[in-house]
């Protein structure tokens, strides 16, 4: 397999270890050697050395007739959602916005024309989707994903959706440019983003955007529920000024953890 990146910095086995621990997608929760190697295009003796470090390392196990992801693989999730301090921080407003509206909640953030969910707190009802952390959907056709898109300049939004899409997900709403363009705008004006099963049936949902210090928007903050069992009229008019209220409290809260100064100890520097 040829080299992706000329760098001399570059390592091609730890891209090639992300590739293998990749494959394990939607549908594939458990994969032959066989299936590994063909679905990361790697040798097949160098995917079985891979998965043998990665079995080692405690992120994979053999299982009859392959390998399987262990719950280890989330702490490589987590550790980002943890530097970042998000989740220290909004956890206990989302816990009581949960509370209050007995719907379900999650920040997310960008990463390509994809919303990735970083933090959530969930009530127990049957969705036709399921979320986690790490969980990704195409951004243009959920609440979270049209907030942190509307915060960019059109030009980056252009650029951003160009990119294929690594849900897997296939949309219900397929806007053209003159669509898209008219929501973002707004998104701007009203200061929040509304999907009503634009993603998939059944899964209606707003958001409103989580900012620092500085005023930019960081992440979205949403308000999830089953457009059977929730009218428009009460996500909007009840659940709406909650979130709002919500996402203020955590902007405040991650403004106030930006201005704390970082302490480090004496044998720390290097």
């Amino acid at each position: 397999m040829a080299r992706r990146d000329s760098s001399p910095d570059f390592i091609e086995a730890i891209a090639r270890g992300l590739d293998v621990i990749r494959v394990f997608g939607r549908g594939h929760p458990m994969m032959s050697l066989a299936a590994v190697a063909t679905a990361s295009s790697l040798p097949r003796p160098t995917a079985r050395r891979i998965l043998k470090t990665l079995e080692e390392l405690g992120y994979v196990r053999q299982v009859e007739g392959g390998y399987e992801l262990t719950p280890r693989v989330l702490d490589l999730g987590m550790s980002y959602v943890l530097s970042r301090g998000l989740w220290e921080v909004a956890r206990p407003h989302m816990e009581a916005l949960v509370a209050r509206t007995r719907e379900s909640s999650s920040i997310a953030q960008l990463d390509g024309s994809d919303i990735v969910y970083v933090a959530r707190v969930a009530v127990p009802k049957i969705v036709t989707l399921a979320v986690t952390i790490g969980t990704r959907f195409p951004a243009m056709q959920t609440s979270l994903g049209k907030v942190l898109l509307a915060a960019l300049p059109s030009a980056e939004v252009d650029r951003v959706l160009a990119e294929p899409s690594r849900s897997g997900i296939v949309p219900r709403w397929q806007p053209d440019a003159s669509e898209r363009a008219a929501a973002l705008r707004e998104v701007r004006a009203r200061g929040w983003a509304l999907t009503d099963e634009q993603l998939a049936p059944g899964i209606r949902s707003v958001a409103v955007p989580l900012r620092d210090g500085d005023g930019r928007v960081i992440a979205a903050l949403n308000v999830n529920s089953h457009a059977a069992e929730t009218p428009l009229e009460v996500l909007t008019g009840q659940h709406l000024p909650l979130l709002l209220q919500t996402a203020g409290a955590i902007s405040a809260d991650w403004a106030a953890c930006q201005g704390v100064p970082q302490v480090t100890t004496a044998g720390s520097a290097s």
